[in-house]
C-alpha cells in the first residue's frame, strides 16, 4: 500500500496498489475500515463480512439502518448496494473524518445514506421510535469501544428505536478472560432477550484477542443460517446462542451507567500499522 498526499492529524487513507478501488482508513495508526469503490460488496476486514452474513439472513428487501460509528461506510456502502433504497443514517461525531471520506471516498450518488455529526448515546435518544429495521454499532476511540454505549441504559434507548422484528449487531473486542464480552452480552440479553455471539474458537476460549460480533433482537434470530455462514468463512468461527450462550455469560454482571467497564486496549501488534 502507498500513502496519498493527505493527513489530517492522526487521520490517514491509504490506496491499496493491489486492488485499484481499495482504500484503507487509519486512525490513530489503527486499521479503521476498508473499501473498494469499485466493489463496495469486496469486505476485507473479517468482522465486516460477519456483519454482513447477518444482513443477508434479514428479510428480504430494503432495510432502515443506523449505524453508530461511521468509519468509511463500508457496511453502508454493502447495504446500499445489495438492498437498493434502504435509508441509512451513520452517527460520526468526527466532522473532521466525515469530511475526508466525503473528499476522497465519496458514497454512491444513488445511496441513501445521511451522515449526522453527533456521538452515539445522542444521536440514538434523537432517533424516532421503531424507525429502524437495523442497528449496527461498530464504534471505537483510540481502539476502545465507547463505554457509554456498551450499557442496560443505552440497549434500552436502541430497544424503542428498532422495530418489532428488528436487530441490533455490535463489533466489540476483547481477549482473556473475556470479562468484557460475557458483561456486555449479559447487559444485552437482559433488554433484547434473544442473542448470539460470532467469533474466532481461539478469542472464544480465551487464548487470543479478537473482535467479538453480537446480534440481539426482540424474537429468533436467524441462528442456523449465521452460523452456515460463520462455518465457511476464511477461517471458520464459532456461534454460540441458547444454552451456550447461557453458558458462556454465566454470572457476569451486566454493564450500567452506573457500573461500565471500558473494553480493554487491543494489543499493538494486532490493529496497528507499523510507522
Amino acid at each position: 500500500m502507498s500513502e496519498i498526499p493527505f493527513r489530517g492529524g492522526e487521520l490517514e487513507l491509504l490506496a491499496d496498489d493491489e486492488r485499484p478501488g481499495g482504500w484503507l482508513l487509519l486512525l490513530d495508526r489503527i486499521r479503521q475500515s476498508y473499501v473498494d469503490l469499485d466493489d463496495p460488496t469486496y469486505l476485507d476486514f473479517e468482522y465486516v463480512q460477519a456483519f454482513a452474513g447477518v444482513v443477508d439472513a434479514m428479510r428480504d428487501g430494503a432495510l432502515a439502518v443506523t449505524h453508530v460509528g461511521g468509519g468509511a461506510g463500508t457496511l453502508a456502502r454493502y447495504v446500499a448496494v445489495t438492498r437498493p433504497d434502504s435509508p441509512q443514517i451513520i452517527l460520526e461525531p468526527d466532522e473532521a473524518l466525515t469530511a475526508a471520506v466525503r473528499a476522497r471516498l465519496p458514497f454512491p450518488k444513488v445511496a441513501r445514506i445521511r451522515i449526522r455529526p453527533l456521538d452515539g448515546r445522542t444521536g440514538t435518544a434523537g432517533l424516532k421510535d421503531a424507525s429502524a429495521d437495523l442497528l449496527v454499532l461498530d464504534a471505537f476511540h483510540g481502539g476502545r469501544v465507547p463505554t457509554e454505549l456498551t450499557t442496560i441504559e443505552y440497549f434500552a434507548e436502541v430497544a424503542r428505536v428498532l422495530r418489532p422484528d428488528g436487530l441490533f449487531l455490535a463489533n466489540v473486542a476483547d481477549g482473556p478472560p473475556l470479562t468484557y464480552v460475557r458483561r456486555f452480552a449479559a447487559a444485552l440479553r437482559t433488554v433484547l432477550p434473544d442473542v448470539l455471539v460470532r467469533a474466532d474458537p481461539a478469542v472464544l476460549k480465551g487464548r487470543r484477542f479478537g473482535n467479538v460480533i453480537l446480534a440481539a433482537g426482540r424474537g429468533s434470530l436467524p441462528v442456523d443460517e449465521i452460523s452456515r455462514h460463520a462455518a465457511r468463512a476464511m477461517f471458520p468461527q464459532q456461534v454460540l446462542a441458547g444454552t451456550a450462550l447461557r453458558s458462556f455469560i454465566g454470572t457476569a454482571k451486566p454493564l450500567t451507567d452506573a457500573d461500565p467497564l471500558r473494553s480493554p486496549a487491543p494489543p499493538d501488534q494486532i490493529w496497528r500499522v507499523a510507522d
